[in-house]
């Protein structure tokens, strides 16, 4: 009996310390960290930094196999701790050879589920979406950071592997992040649909989901429209769509939108959003959004 309950204790104990070593709901897929990048001196140029600083309650396995399936983060949301800003830059740079990866259902909340992630739309030139939304986040961090706001992304670069949609809302939700910022471009087919909208939760499911998403959402779309970017005609109204579909949206306890930039299939918008110079005016508009909204 001594020997089973000592055997059983030991197996319990290495499981634990598996658990530990992982530290947090995915390890560590090829070449990618699903773990979120804090930024205390960002990059000089738009292509991806060689480094990042990790922080320790996410950090990722050093195993060269495909991570396990992710589990619901259930940790209770911390304080709000200031100028503390989560960028979510959509899609990720790997996911399309991931498949199996990122098809895996996960939580969306309202008791739903849906795939880990998706790996976005393009450019009818070919232009990805997961480049276009990492290139802008890396330069509203360095906007955001010389303005003095803390800055954390929900992924370290743009050549690895999601992390998932329940995984990215948690990174905010335990960051005491005044407000989360998801980037994306849309690509409706549909003739003529351009311009940009901001998605919020509705109906919200808590109170970050509803006035304070609200204002951040009015605070950056009034700043895009000022850097002369249209509205969507296609999607919302005025440049905000209630969404109840969206995981970061459902599962997030911060205020949170996502920036649908504009279209990736129209030709013209799409000018835009490939260019350097189109991708720096996107940042600086939404930065400015969003230190409107801090205050």
């Amino acid at each position: 009996m001594l020997r089973r309950h000592a055997t059983g204790l030991a197996a319990a104990c290495a499981l634990a310390a598996a658990m530990s070593a992982c530290a947090g709901p995915q390890a560590k897929p090829v070449g990618q960290t699903l773990a979120s990048t804090t930024s205390t001196s960002p990059s000089t140029t738009s292509t991806a930094p060689t480094t990042s600083d990790v922080p320790t309650t996410t950090a990722p396995s050093t195993s060269s196999s495909l991570p396990a399936a992710p589990t619901t983060t259930t940790a209770k949301a911390v304080p709000a701790t200031g100028r503390v800003v989560v960028i979510d830059p959509g899609h990720n740079g790997g996911n399309a050879t991931h498949t199996a990866e990122i098809n895996r259902q996960v939580p969306a909340g309202r008791g739903r589920t849906k795939p880990c992630n998706t790996t976005g739309t393009a450019t009818q030139t070919g232009y990805p979406e997961h480049a276009f939304a990492w290139d802008l986040a890396v330069r509203l961090r360095e906007i955001l950071t010389a303005r003095g706001v803390k800055v954390i992304m929900t992924r370290a670069d743009n050549a690895g592997v999601g992390p998932c949609v329940d995984r990215r809302a948690a990174i905010g939700n335990e960051s005491g992040a005044a407000a989360v910022v998801s980037l994306h471009a849309d690509g409706s087919t549909a003739a003529g649909a351009h311009g940009f909208h901001l998605a919020h939760s509705s109906p919200p499911l808590n109170t970050a989901q509803g006035e304070p998403s609200l204002h951040l959402a009015r605070a950056v779309r009034d700043k895009l429209v000022a850097a002369g970017f249209p509205t969507s005609n296609y999607a919302g109204k005025d440049g905000l769509s209630a969404r109840d579909d969206l995981a970061g949206l459902n599962l997030t306890e911060r205020p949170t939108v996502l920036v649908e930039c504009g279209n990736m299939r129209d030709a013209n918008e799409a000018a835009t959003l490939s260019s350097p110079a189109g991708r720096q005016r996107y940042a600086e508009g939404i930065a400015n959004g969003i230190l409107g909204f801090l205050g």
